[in-house]
Formats: structure tokens, sequence, C-alpha cells
């Protein structure tokens, strides 16, 4: 039962909300829509909006998918390999 004079917690944001909770500008949000490359959305009516647990996790797999956020990826973790005598 909500309280008396608190507002509800936003489940959603459009996008100038969104790219404002993202950190970036709304065109580069637009743009990411446009190329089906950022954060899942949604057409709510005629808003598109986005779920703020979406935009959560589309930020944790973009560090996850980053080798300088991510140990496991990074090249200087890895064994060097060793050359194998090419055939002459």
């Amino acid at each position: 039962m909500p309280q008396a004079g608190r507002a509800p917690e936003t489940a959603f944001l459009n996008l100038p909300r969104a790219a404002e909770y993202l950190g970036i500008s709304p065109n580069t949000l637009y743009v990411w829509r446009h190329r089906r490359q950022g954060p899942p959305s949604f057409r709510m009516g005629r808003r598109v909006m986005y779920r703020i647990t979406a935009l959560d996790a589309w930020v944790q797999a973009q560090e996850q998918a980053d080798s300088r956020s991510n140990l496991t990826l990074n090249p200087l973790a890895q064994k060097p390999q060793r050359r194998t005598k090419s055939p002459k």
C-alpha cells in the first residue's frame, strides 16, 4: 500500500530520462536504439520506454565485455603461446 505524501517509485524511464540515468545524450541513446545496439527498449503507446532493471543489466553486461573491467578477458593475463615451426 503506497504511503501518503510519497510518490511511487518509477520502474520505467522515457528516452530522455533513460539517457540522463546512463549519463549519455538522448541523441546517442536514440541512435543506439535505431541501430539496435543499446539497452533493450519497448513502446508504451507512442513513447519509447526503458525498464530501469534492464538498463542496469545492460550496463553490467557492458562492463563484463570490456577487457579493462574483466580481468579474465585481459590479453596480458593470458599465458603466452609458443610459436610452432612453419613447414618449409
